[in-house]
């Protein structure tokens, strides 16, 4: 008598989804209007980063036969009163802010997360005075302190990207530091203490990595806010200087000199600003009801 033998599962279980993937098919599915954003986002990285690719003419090509000439299918969005592509000057001024809001988030996001975890750590006196230093800081209108210091060190990309970070990174540390404490008081801080962790090692391996979601947070929000002040300062004269074709820039000049007899000329710089500031808020707030397991709600 012939025994069978039980069929073997050919069918292999699904693997499942990397972290990134199930991120972003709940962000499509619970966050829409953030998945929007997040569309808006990565068009304005692509454009900052290729646009020297995808500019079609030269970042300051004149051409006084084609001045103030309105958008139509050789210049898209028009051009200036010097004859030059609005189009390829909006990408370069794109470039401009990719790597002026990067670059400042990134040093605002690391001053913030330093002072954040040590003196939410530490707490004490060292806490105390870091904190009314800050309090001291914030107290004073952001724009003025950008102002009067880059009026002191000049107008420049690199000054520019000193001030903002400086200045949102000071006051970024608050938030950091809220995340940090409610952190310190659990039970695995606590264990490794116990165990004679040096403090390095616990801010390192125990409070950093629990809370990066709103450094992540932070970051995000910190670029739209960068690209915004940066193009106040521009629109005032403190920011990069010309002939570098920044989103404020353009809306100061040409745009307020020519506005009535080509409107464009202030359209072009002023929606882009805005729909990039706006495309990278509604990300950041998505990113923070999905990375916060408080903010998740139940389906």
């Amino acid at each position: 008598m012939s025994v069978t033998a039980a069929p073997a599962e050919t069918s292999a279980a699904p693997s499942p989804r990397g972290p990134m993937a199930n991120f972003f098919i709940r962000l499509v599915r619970d966050k829409p209007l953030g998945a929007i954003g997040a569309v808006i986002f990565l068009l304005f990285l692509i454009c900052g980063v290729f646009a020297d690719v995808l500019a079609p003419y030269g970042i300051n090509q004149i051409s006084p036969v084609n001045r103030l000439k309105p958008p139509s299918a050789r210049f898209w969005l028009g051009t200036d009163h010097l004859g030059r592509d609005m189009l390829s000057r909006i990408l370069y001024g794109a470039q401009l802010s990719v790597i002026i809001g990067f670059a400042a988030a990134t040093l605002a996001t690391i001053i913030s997360v330093v002072i954040g975890i040590v003196t939410g750590y530490l707490g004490g006196k060292v806490d105390l005075i870091v904190q009314r230093v800050v309090d001291a800081w914030m107290s004073f209108p952001e724009l003025i302190i950008l102002i009067v210091v880059v009026s002191v060190l000049g107008p420049g990309m690199i000054q520019v990207i000193f001030v903002l970070g400086l200045t949102f990174g000071i006051g970024g540390s608050r938030i950091i530091r809220g995340a940090v404490v409610s952190v310190r008081e659990q039970m695995y801080v606590h264990s490794a203490q116990s165990m004679g962790a040096s403090t390095p090692r616990i801010l390192l391996q125990h409070i950093l990595p629990n809370v990066l979601p709103p450094i992540i947070v932070l970051f995000t929000t910190r670029v739209g806010a960068v690209i915004l002040v940066e193009s106040g300062l521009s629109f005032l004269g403190f920011g990069v200087p010309p002939p570098a074709p920044t989103w404020g820039g353009m809306l100061s000049g040409t745009g307020r000199t020519y506005m009535y007899m080509a409107p464009w000329l202030a359209l072009a710089p002023g929606l882009c600003l805005t729909l990039v500031v706006y495309g990278i808020n509604v990300l950041g707030d998505a990113m923070r009801d999905l990375l916060d397991p408080r903010m998740r709600g139940s389906r």
